[in-house]
């Protein structure tokens, strides 16, 4: 059976947090970063990723956890391909579970990215399951209580650092703050270096290293925040492209599926049922 399957939906009583199951053989995650965390649960199969710098592997059973705003890829590690569960809470939601678990002030942040915990993975299956029957006690509660057990178990002590915004040369920082900018007209790079008084090739390198990315797929993966943003906001799919910068509808659905998972439609779908 090679059929992949994908459902993105908003947990259904806290806000703030996202869940998607899906089963991939052949799909691949492009380069790309959240502003959320990514906590998911490999359920058959294995998943391999490019985080940090490293080629990761996560195998059944295992739990992945993803710091926020940290650049990573995903694709098969088998031919059979991979099933999860994943929950993107987003870094207030975490950081208030933290406080009442008595943490230091500062984001947390998670040391280890694949980790081996039975209870945990028990949990995060809970969280799906009662999020599905539509329960709101219980969803929330679940929901709760995975996120504890796991900012116990994994979490680093002390002030965390996830999320901080990243030391960059000041060229750099105003060469991202132009693209946020001009999210539907951007410059090309000549133009962009030149108007932040750096060379072409030099800015390139620099933004790189800052931010994960180049400034193109950067400015891609800006895009595809924005389509949900809008998309979030009940703006039909087929509105969305011209709005966040693509050139049409198939230019959005390629890059949205490569980075969500799910095409724009289906992503939109989740949010209201």
């Amino acid at each position: 059976m090679t059929r992949e399957v994908a459902n993105y939906r908003r947990h259904p009583t806290v806000h703030g947090v996202d869940m998607l199951s899906a089963r991939f053989v052949t799909h691949r995650y492009s380069r790309h970063a959240h502003a959320t965390y990514t906590i998911g649960l490999i359920e058959s199969g294995v998943e391999e990723f490019g985080y940090a710098g490293s080629l990761l592997r996560a195998a059944e059973g295992q739990v992945a956890i993803l710091n926020p705003e940290i650049v990573h890829t995903g694709q098969a590690g088998v031919p059979e391909g991979w099933r999860y569960r994943v929950l993107y809470p987003a870094v207030d939601v975490v950081r208030d579970v933290a406080a009442e678990l008595g943490a230091p002030g500062g984001t947390p942040f998670f040391p280890t990215t694949v980790v081996d915990d039975p209870a945990a993975a028990r949990l995060l299956r809970s969280v799906h399951a009662s999020a599905a029957r539509g329960d709101a006690l219980a969803s929330s509660s679940t929901l709760r209580t995975a996120l504890a057990a796991i900012l116990s178990r994994h979490a680093a002590r002390g002030p965390g650092s996830a999320g901080r915004e990243p030391a960059a040369p000041a060229a750099v920082r105003a060469a991202r703050d132009l693209l946020h900018e001009r999210l539907t007209c951007p410059p090309s790079l000549e133009e962009l270096a030149e108007t932040v008084g750096s060379g072409s090739f030099a800015l390139l390198r620099a933004f790189r290293a800052t931010y994960g990315l180049p400034p193109h797929a950067y400015l891609t993966n800006l895009r595809v925040q924005r389509a949900r943003q809008l998309l979030d906001k009940g703006v039909r799919p087929a509105e969305v492209a011209a709005h966040a910068g693509f050139s049409d509808q198939a230019h959005l659905t390629r890059h949205f599926k490569r980075i969500v998972g799910v095409p724009p439609g289906a992503y939109a779908l989740g949010r209201t049922a």
